[in-house]
C-alpha cells in the first residue's frame, strides 16, 4: 500500500506487457494515455465527468459516458438530483451524455438520455447498448426483498434498464429488471439501501448477441438471453462483497473484480477467475496480506494478451499489472487528482482502466514508446 507514492513504482521490463495504458479521471474531466514509463503520451479533455466507462473502441475512437452538470448538495446516501430535476434522483456511477470522440477530441456521435449509468458498450454492428434507471412500478417494488428498511428515496425503488440503440438513437432491443426477472427470487444485500434495486455496473455484451451484466446488491452475475431476455445462466456469491466489471474471456471463464464489502469483519478485494460451467474459481488474486488490496467500490480488470492480469484498484487510483503466479511486474499510482464531491480532500479514483499494445487497432501507432 503505497498510496502516497504516485507514479510508476514497479516495471518488470522481462515480464511486464508492453503497451500503452488509458487513465481516466472518475471525478475530472480528462483522460490519459501513459506509456510503461508513466510518460503521457496522449490526452483528452471533455467539457463534463466521466459517467464512470470510457475506452478507445477498435474504430481507435474514445466511446465517453459524461455525466451531466449537478449544483445540488452531495449526502452520505449518495442521492441528490439533476438542476431542473431531469433524470433519476441517484449519484454514483450517473451519465447520461454519450459521446463518440475521436483522437483529436472532436465529438463523433452523442446520445443524450438522463437515465444512463455506469457502463456503455459500442456492438459489432455499430449499435449502443447501455444501462439506465428508471422507477419501478407500484407492484413490482412490493416484490422488491431485502435491504434496509425504509431506505426507499421518497417512497419510490429505482431499478435498471438496459437499451441498445442505433446511430440515431432508435431503441430496437431493451429489457427491464422490473418486468423481465422474478424480483422475489432475488433479495438484496441486507445492509443496502432500498433507493435502489440490485444497482447494475456493467453490461458486457457476448459474441451471440446475449448481454452478461453484473447487479452489484445481489451479488449476481447473470446472462440475459437476447431473444428470451431471461436468465440463460446466473451466478450468486455474498462472498465476493458487492463486484464489479465481469466479462468473457477468450477462455470461456469469467472475469470479476470482487470489491469485498459487506462481509466479514476485515474487509479486502479480489479478482477472479470462474469457470461458468463448474461454478469454481480457477485463478484469483489477493493482496498479501490481504487487506493490502481493497477498493470498495468502482475497480476491474484486463486480461492482457501475454496472459497476465491489469487490475484497477479504483478507490486509490492504482493500476497493476500480475502474471499467473501473481506476481506485481508493472504498478502505478494515478498522479491525477480532483477534490473528492463527497468532502474529504482530493481524489485521484478511477473506474476501471485498459491497456492497449501500440500496433493494436485502438491505437493504430499513434504514440510510440
Amino acid at each position: 500500500m503505497r498510496y502516497r507514492d504516485v507514479g510508476v513504482l514497479e516495471h518488470d521490463r522481462l515480464r511486464a506487457t508492453p503497451g500503452v495504458t488509458l487513465i481516466v479521471r472518475l471525478r475530472g474531466k480528462a483522460a490519459y494515455l501513459v506509456g510503461m514509463n508513466g510518460e503521457v503520451l496522449h490526452e483528452w479533455h471533455f467539457p463534463l465527468v466521466p459517467g464512470n466507462q470510457v475506452y478507445l473502441m477498435e474504430n481507435g475512437n474514445l466511446l465517453w459516458s459524461g455525466e451531466p452538470e449537478d449544483k445540488s448538495p452531495y449526502n452520505g446516501e449518495a442521492q441528490s438530483r439533476f438542476e431542473g430535476g431531469e433524470g433519476p434522483p441517484l449519484r454514483g456511477g450517473r451519465g447520461g451524455v454519450l459521446r463518440e470522440i475521436d483522437w483529436d477530441g472532436n465529438v463523433l456521435w452523442e446520445h443524450v438520455n438522463w437515465d444512463q449509468h455506469h457502463d456503455c458498450r459500442r456492438l459489432a454492428n455499430g449499435n449502443t447498448v447501455y444501462l439506465g434507471w428508471e422507477v419501478m412500478p407500484d407492484t413490482a417494488a412490493k416484490q422488491v426483498l431485502g435491504g434496509q428498511p425504509d431506505t426507499e428515496f421518497n417512497g419510490l425503488i429505482y431499478g435498471d434498464y438496459l437499451h441498445e440503440v442505433t446511430p440515431d438513437g432508435e431503441v430496437v432491443w431493451e429489457w427491464h429488471a422490473h418486468s423481465d426477472m422474478d424480483l422475489e427470487r432475488y433479495p438484496m444485500c441486507a445492509r443496502c439501501f432500498r433507493n435502489e434495486f440490485a444497482h447494475a455496473n456493467a453490461c458486457s455484451p457476448l459474441p451471440n448477441g446475449d448481454v452478461m451484466i453484473s447487479f452489484r446488491r445481489l451479488n449476481l452475475i447473470a446472462i440475459i438471453d437476447r431473444e428470451t431476455k431471461q436468465f440463460r445462466w446466473e451466478h450468486r456469491d455474498d462472498s465476493w462483497g458487492h463486484q464489479h466489471d465481469c466479462q468473457m474471456l477468450d477462455n470461456g471463464n469469467i472475469l470479476l473484480f470482487a470489491n469485498g464489502i459487506h462481509g466479514g469483519e476485515n474487509p479486502f478485494s479480489r479478482v477472479i477467475e470462474l469457470n461458468p460451467e463448474t461454478r469454481e474459481t480457477v485463478w484469483a488474486y489477493k493482496g498479501s496480506p490481504p487487506y493490502t488490496f481493497f477498493s470498495p467500490h468502482i475497480s476491474g480488470a484486463q486480461r492482457l494478451s501475454s496472459g497476465n492480469t491489469l487490475i484497477c484498484e479504483g478507490q486509490w487510483g492504482r493500476v497493476f499489472e500480475v502474471t499467473p503466479e501473481n506476481d506485481i511486474v508493472w504498478e502505478y499510482i494515478s498522479p491525477f487528482f480532483d477534490p473528492n464531491p463527497g468532502g474529504g480532500g482530493h481524489t485521484n479514483m478511477m473506474f476501471r482502466a485498459y491497456r492497449y499494445a501500440v500496433d493494436s487497432p485502438e491505437i493504430r501507432n499513434r504514440v510510440s514508446l
